[in-house]
């Protein structure tokens, strides 16, 4: 089981999505941002440097949601761990994904989820 965690980024009622380059696994899809969680990381500690080395951008937690564990085949189970943040500095810049989107809550069923975030999205759209 590898825990990652990932950030629902808030900003004037819209939330960032991010999409995986062409050249990682699950190319395309739409994602939270994140990442995997290091060996004596804490899960926020983790949270706080994916968010910073792929997006540039510094981010309070303000709240977080239940974990989903996702089985992607018999070799690969992740547990997500999602906070919902805000930016408190930074500049967004795109290190390691394609593209990014700024989405209304009701727009974000629109995007073809990595499958392991789907639960999330509608865990959050349903309780926030």
């Amino acid at each position: 089981m590898i825990d990652v965690t990932c950030a629902i980024i808030v900003s004037n009622n819209k939330i960032l999505c991010v999409q995986r380059s062409a050249l990682m696994s699950m190319p395309l899809k739409w994602e939270f941002p994140g990442g995997k969680r290091e060996e004596g990381e804490s899960e926020e500690e983790c949270l706080f440097r994916e968010i910073h080395e792929e997006l540039g951008l510094v981010v309070q937690i303000t709240d977080k949601l239940r974990d989903n564990i996702h089985h992607y085949h018999k070799n690969l189970s992740i547990r997500l761990i999602p906070f919902i943040c805000k930016i408190v500095s930074g500049e967004l810049s795109l290190n390691e994904h394609s593209h990014s989107k700024w989405l209304e809550k009701p727009d974000l069923l629109l995007l073809d989820w990595a499958d392991a975030d789907i639960s999330i999205v509608l865990d959050y759209m349903k309780n926030h």
